[in-house]
Protein backbone atom coordinates (compact mmCIF):
# COMPACT_ATOMS: atom_id res chain seq x y z
CA UNK A 1 0.00 0.00 0.00
CA UNK A 2 1.26 3.27 -1.02
CA UNK A 3 2.42 5.58 2.06
CA UNK A 4 3.07 2.56 4.56
CA UNK A 5 6.71 2.26 5.32
CA UNK A 6 8.43 -1.38 4.96
CA UNK A 7 9.43 -3.42 8.07
CA UNK A 8 12.82 -2.90 8.77
CA UNK A 9 14.22 -6.58 8.36
CA UNK A 10 17.97 -7.46 9.18
CA UNK A 11 19.31 -10.22 8.09
CA UNK A 12 21.49 -12.36 10.12
CA UNK A 13 25.00 -12.94 8.89
CA UNK A 14 25.78 -17.20 8.06
CA UNK A 15 27.70 -17.59 11.38
CA UNK A 16 25.12 -16.04 13.10
CA UNK A 17 22.87 -18.21 11.52
CA UNK A 18 24.56 -21.50 13.08
CA UNK A 19 25.62 -20.39 16.31
CA UNK A 20 24.90 -22.57 18.81
CA UNK A 21 23.15 -21.41 22.40
CA UNK A 22 26.07 -22.50 24.21
CA UNK A 23 28.46 -20.76 21.68
CA UNK A 24 26.38 -17.33 22.31
CA UNK A 25 26.15 -17.92 26.35
CA UNK A 26 29.97 -18.04 25.72
CA UNK A 27 30.43 -14.97 24.23
CA UNK A 28 28.08 -13.46 26.19
CA UNK A 29 29.80 -14.57 29.86
CA UNK A 30 33.13 -12.59 31.49
CA UNK A 31 36.22 -14.00 30.09
CA UNK A 32 38.77 -15.23 33.11
CA UNK A 33 42.22 -13.99 31.80
CA UNK A 34 45.59 -14.96 33.25
CA UNK A 35 47.50 -11.81 33.97
CA UNK A 36 50.94 -11.51 34.92
CA UNK A 37 51.01 -10.08 38.80
CA UNK A 38 53.28 -7.44 37.93
CA UNK A 39 51.30 -5.85 35.98
CA UNK A 40 48.94 -5.08 38.35
CA UNK A 41 48.70 -2.34 40.76
CA UNK A 42 47.01 -2.54 44.52
CA UNK A 43 43.98 -0.36 44.99
CA UNK A 44 45.00 3.08 46.00
CA UNK A 45 43.92 3.90 49.57
CA UNK A 46 42.51 0.41 50.10
CA UNK A 47 40.67 0.54 53.30
CA UNK A 48 41.13 -3.00 53.91
CA UNK A 49 44.26 -4.62 55.51
CA UNK A 50 45.98 -7.57 54.57
CA UNK A 51 46.06 -10.18 57.14
CA UNK A 52 49.87 -11.47 57.38
CA UNK A 53 49.12 -14.20 60.30
CA UNK A 54 47.37 -17.46 60.29
CA UNK A 55 44.50 -15.97 57.95
CA UNK A 56 46.94 -15.57 55.22
CA UNK A 57 48.94 -18.90 55.99
CA UNK A 58 45.27 -20.94 55.53
CA UNK A 59 45.16 -18.67 51.75
CA UNK A 60 48.42 -19.57 51.00
CA UNK A 61 48.07 -23.51 51.40
CA UNK A 62 44.22 -23.68 50.12
CA UNK A 63 45.98 -21.20 46.19
CA UNK A 64 48.84 -24.24 46.67
CA UNK A 65 46.92 -27.09 47.16
CA UNK A 66 44.06 -26.01 44.18
CA UNK A 67 45.18 -22.92 43.08
CA UNK A 68 42.94 -19.68 42.85
CA UNK A 69 39.43 -21.02 42.47
CA UNK A 70 37.76 -17.28 42.51
CA UNK A 71 39.23 -15.22 39.85
CA UNK A 72 39.97 -11.56 41.31
CA UNK A 73 38.14 -8.47 39.93
CA UNK A 74 40.43 -5.78 38.25
CA UNK A 75 39.94 -2.80 35.76
CA UNK A 76 42.04 -1.61 33.17
CA UNK A 77 43.28 1.99 33.86
CA UNK A 78 44.11 4.51 31.41
CA UNK A 79 48.15 3.88 31.77
CA UNK A 80 47.73 0.40 29.96
CA UNK A 81 48.03 -1.35 33.47
CA UNK A 82 45.43 -3.15 36.19
CA UNK A 83 44.00 -1.89 38.82
CA UNK A 84 43.10 -4.92 41.58
CA UNK A 85 39.47 -3.81 42.75
CA UNK A 86 38.58 -7.10 44.54
CA UNK A 87 40.89 -9.93 45.37
CA UNK A 88 43.83 -8.28 46.76
CA UNK A 89 44.49 -11.30 49.38
CA UNK A 90 44.17 -13.95 46.41
CA UNK A 91 46.73 -11.95 44.93
CA UNK A 92 48.99 -11.74 48.21
CA UNK A 93 48.94 -15.39 48.48
CA UNK A 94 50.39 -16.07 44.69
CA UNK A 95 53.00 -13.40 45.20
CA UNK A 96 54.16 -15.55 48.64
CA UNK A 97 53.82 -18.85 46.54
CA UNK A 98 56.33 -16.72 43.44
CA UNK A 99 53.39 -17.34 41.08
CA UNK A 100 53.60 -15.12 38.28
CA UNK A 101 49.94 -14.67 36.80
CA UNK A 102 46.70 -14.34 38.51
CA UNK A 103 43.41 -15.04 36.91
CA UNK A 104 41.31 -12.03 36.72
CA UNK A 105 37.94 -11.05 35.54
CA UNK A 106 38.39 -7.10 33.71
CA UNK A 107 35.48 -5.26 33.99
CA UNK A 108 34.91 -1.93 32.59
CA UNK A 109 34.71 0.40 35.20
CA UNK A 110 35.10 4.11 36.33
CA UNK A 111 36.66 4.95 39.37
CA UNK A 112 33.80 5.38 41.37
CA UNK A 113 32.18 2.60 40.14
CA UNK A 114 35.00 0.26 41.23
CA UNK A 115 35.57 2.12 44.30
CA UNK A 116 31.89 1.00 45.63
CA UNK A 117 32.39 -2.68 44.07
CA UNK A 118 35.33 -2.53 46.43
CA UNK A 119 33.82 -1.53 49.09
CA UNK A 120 30.80 -3.79 48.80
CA UNK A 121 32.98 -7.05 47.65
CA UNK A 122 34.92 -6.55 51.05
CA UNK A 123 31.92 -5.75 53.45
CA UNK A 124 31.01 -9.31 53.78
CA UNK A 125 34.16 -10.64 55.04
CA UNK A 126 33.55 -12.21 58.51
CA UNK A 127 35.76 -10.12 60.74
CA UNK A 128 36.15 -6.38 60.16
CA UNK A 129 37.92 -3.85 62.07
CA UNK A 130 35.89 -0.17 62.82
CA UNK A 131 39.01 1.11 61.16
CA UNK A 132 38.02 -0.74 58.06
CA UNK A 133 34.37 -0.16 57.64
CA UNK A 134 34.83 3.73 58.75
CA UNK A 135 37.08 4.54 55.65
CA UNK A 136 35.88 2.00 53.52
CA UNK A 137 31.94 4.00 53.97
CA UNK A 138 33.76 6.87 53.62
CA UNK A 139 35.40 6.21 50.46
CA UNK A 140 31.99 4.50 49.37
CA UNK A 141 29.73 7.90 50.17
CA UNK A 142 32.43 9.88 48.64
CA UNK A 143 32.20 8.56 45.43
CA UNK A 144 28.10 7.95 45.11
CA UNK A 145 27.96 11.54 46.04
CA UNK A 146 30.33 12.34 42.89
CA UNK A 147 28.41 10.26 41.23
CA UNK A 148 25.20 12.05 42.08
CA UNK A 149 23.38 8.64 42.74
CA UNK A 150 19.75 9.14 43.60
CA UNK A 151 19.89 12.88 44.69
CA UNK A 152 16.85 13.96 42.62
CA UNK A 153 14.60 11.19 43.89
CA UNK A 154 12.39 11.74 47.01
CA UNK A 155 9.91 10.37 49.13
CA UNK A 156 6.32 12.16 48.62
CA UNK A 157 5.22 10.82 51.36
CA UNK A 158 7.35 12.89 53.69
CA UNK A 159 9.14 14.81 51.18
CA UNK A 160 12.33 13.83 52.50
CA UNK A 161 15.31 13.84 50.11
CA UNK A 162 17.39 10.39 49.43
CA UNK A 163 20.88 11.04 49.95
CA UNK A 164 24.14 8.58 49.95
CA UNK A 165 23.71 7.74 53.91
CA UNK A 166 20.29 6.24 53.06
CA UNK A 167 21.74 4.29 49.71
CA UNK A 168 24.55 2.81 51.77
CA UNK A 169 21.91 1.75 54.66
CA UNK A 170 19.87 0.12 52.04
CA UNK A 171 22.61 -1.71 50.73
CA UNK A 172 24.53 -2.58 53.87
CA UNK A 173 22.10 -3.49 56.25
CA UNK A 174 23.00 -0.69 58.87
CA UNK A 175 20.88 2.48 59.56
CA UNK A 176 22.26 5.70 58.41
CA UNK A 177 22.74 6.55 61.69
CA UNK A 178 25.10 4.04 62.37
CA UNK A 179 27.10 4.82 59.32
CA UNK A 180 27.43 8.12 59.86
CA UNK A 181 29.06 7.41 63.20
CA UNK A 182 31.79 5.08 61.45
CA UNK A 183 32.48 7.77 58.95
CA UNK A 184 33.07 9.98 62.54
CA UNK A 185 35.33 7.84 63.54
CA UNK A 186 37.90 8.49 60.76
CA UNK A 187 38.37 12.14 62.01
CA UNK A 188 40.29 10.64 65.05
CA UNK A 189 43.89 10.48 65.51
CA UNK A 190 45.78 6.76 64.22
CA UNK A 191 46.75 6.44 67.78
CA UNK A 192 43.27 6.58 68.64
CA UNK A 193 42.05 5.10 65.88
CA UNK A 194 44.13 1.94 66.76
CA UNK A 195 42.51 1.89 70.86
CA UNK A 196 38.91 1.87 68.96
CA UNK A 197 40.26 -1.23 66.69
CA UNK A 198 42.14 -3.30 70.05
CA UNK A 199 38.89 -2.79 71.91
CA UNK A 200 40.57 -0.15 74.70
CA UNK A 201 37.78 2.40 73.50
CA UNK A 202 34.49 1.63 73.35
CA UNK A 203 32.77 2.72 70.24
CA UNK A 204 29.86 5.37 71.48
CA UNK A 205 32.94 7.42 73.37
CA UNK A 206 35.32 6.87 70.25
CA UNK A 207 32.50 8.50 67.75
CA UNK A 208 32.01 11.46 70.68
CA UNK A 209 35.55 12.08 70.92
CA UNK A 210 35.93 12.55 66.73
CA UNK A 211 34.30 15.84 67.61
CA UNK A 212 37.45 17.06 69.35
CA UNK A 213 40.20 19.22 67.15
CA UNK A 214 43.57 16.89 66.31
CA UNK A 215 45.25 19.51 68.87
CA UNK A 216 43.43 18.24 71.30
CA UNK A 217 43.22 14.68 70.77
CA UNK A 218 47.06 14.54 71.21
CA UNK A 219 46.87 15.84 74.44
CA UNK A 220 43.78 13.55 75.61
CA UNK A 221 45.63 10.40 74.45
CA UNK A 222 48.98 11.50 76.31
CA UNK A 223 46.57 11.81 79.37
CA UNK A 224 45.10 8.42 78.86
CA UNK A 225 48.50 6.79 78.27
CA UNK A 226 49.59 8.37 82.10
CA UNK A 227 46.48 7.62 83.73
CA UNK A 228 45.53 4.41 82.10
CA UNK A 229 42.19 5.45 82.15
CA UNK A 230 39.72 6.07 78.88
CA UNK A 231 36.70 8.13 78.62
CA UNK A 232 32.93 6.75 79.54
CA UNK A 233 30.30 7.87 77.19
CA UNK A 234 29.29 10.55 79.33
CA UNK A 235 32.68 12.13 80.30
CA UNK A 236 33.54 11.91 76.60
CA UNK A 237 30.40 13.79 75.55
CA UNK A 238 31.06 16.44 78.83
CA UNK A 239 34.71 16.90 76.76
CA UNK A 240 32.75 17.31 73.28
CA UNK A 241 30.56 19.76 74.22
CA UNK A 242 33.51 21.84 76.37
CA UNK A 243 35.29 21.61 72.66
CA UNK A 244 32.10 22.90 71.30
CA UNK A 245 32.24 26.06 73.41
CA UNK A 246 35.50 26.56 73.31
CA UNK A 247 36.18 26.16 76.64
CA UNK A 248 38.50 22.19 76.65
CA UNK A 249 42.09 22.16 77.92
CA UNK A 250 44.20 19.90 78.97
CA UNK A 251 43.65 20.26 82.59
CA UNK A 252 39.60 19.79 82.40
CA UNK A 253 40.65 16.76 79.86
CA UNK A 254 42.57 15.39 82.78
CA UNK A 255 40.09 16.49 85.53
CA UNK A 256 37.27 14.92 84.12
CA UNK A 257 39.34 11.56 83.00
CA UNK A 258 40.30 10.69 86.39
CA UNK A 259 37.26 10.77 87.79
CA UNK A 260 36.06 7.41 89.06
CA UNK A 261 34.12 5.52 87.07
CA UNK A 262 32.24 2.60 88.32
CA UNK A 263 33.21 0.63 85.18
CA UNK A 264 37.11 1.69 86.09
CA UNK A 265 36.64 0.86 89.73
CA UNK A 266 38.40 -2.07 91.11
CA UNK A 267 35.91 -4.54 92.28
CA UNK A 268 36.06 -7.98 94.51
CA UNK A 269 33.55 -10.71 93.76
CA UNK A 270 32.83 -13.07 96.34
CA UNK A 271 31.37 -16.36 94.55
CA UNK A 272 28.04 -16.88 96.34
CA UNK A 273 28.45 -20.21 97.27
CA UNK A 274 31.71 -19.91 98.90
CA UNK A 275 29.22 -17.82 101.61
CA UNK A 276 26.18 -19.53 101.14
CA UNK A 277 26.65 -21.94 103.95
CA UNK A 278 27.03 -19.33 106.81
CA UNK A 279 23.63 -17.42 105.12
CA UNK A 280 19.81 -18.20 105.95
CA UNK A 281 18.36 -20.44 103.21
CA UNK A 282 16.36 -17.73 101.11
CA UNK A 283 19.18 -15.54 101.22
CA UNK A 284 19.36 -12.70 98.05
CA UNK A 285 22.49 -11.80 96.45
CA UNK A 286 21.67 -8.14 98.41
CA UNK A 287 21.49 -10.21 101.59
CA UNK A 288 24.99 -11.70 101.18
CA UNK A 289 26.39 -8.90 100.20
CA UNK A 290 25.24 -6.93 103.68
CA UNK A 291 26.61 -10.05 105.16
CA UNK A 292 29.95 -9.62 103.52
CA UNK A 293 30.07 -6.20 104.48
CA UNK A 294 28.94 -6.63 108.17
CA UNK A 295 31.85 -9.49 108.31
CA UNK A 296 34.52 -7.55 107.40
CA UNK A 297 33.33 -4.38 110.03
CA UNK A 298 33.82 -7.06 112.31
CA UNK A 299 36.83 -8.69 111.68
CA UNK A 300 38.66 -4.98 111.56
CA UNK A 301 37.07 -4.53 115.09
CA UNK A 302 38.48 -7.55 116.55
CA UNK A 303 42.13 -6.60 114.53
CA UNK A 304 42.32 -3.59 116.29
CA UNK A 305 41.06 -4.97 119.61
CA UNK A 306 44.03 -7.38 119.39
CA UNK A 307 46.16 -4.43 118.30
CA UNK A 308 45.27 -2.16 121.34
CA UNK A 309 44.28 -4.99 124.26
CA UNK A 310 47.67 -5.50 126.39
CA UNK A 311 49.45 -8.96 126.09
CA UNK A 312 48.63 -11.46 128.93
Amino acid sequence: MAGRSKPDIRISSYDDLFKTEEQRQEEGAEKVQNIPISEIDDFPDHPFHIAEGEEMTEMVNSVKAYGVLTPAIARKKEDGRYEIVSGHRRKRASELLGLETLPVIVKDMSRDEAVIFMVDANLQREHIMPSEKAFAYKMKMEAMNRQGKRSDLTFSQVGKKLNAYEDMANDSGESRNQIHRYIRLTELIPELLQMVDDKKIAFNPAVELSYLSKEEQRPLYEAMQQEERTPSLSQAQRMKKLSQEQALNEGKMLTILVEDKPNQKEQVKVPMERISRYLPRNATAKDAQAFVEKAIVHYARVLERRRTEPER
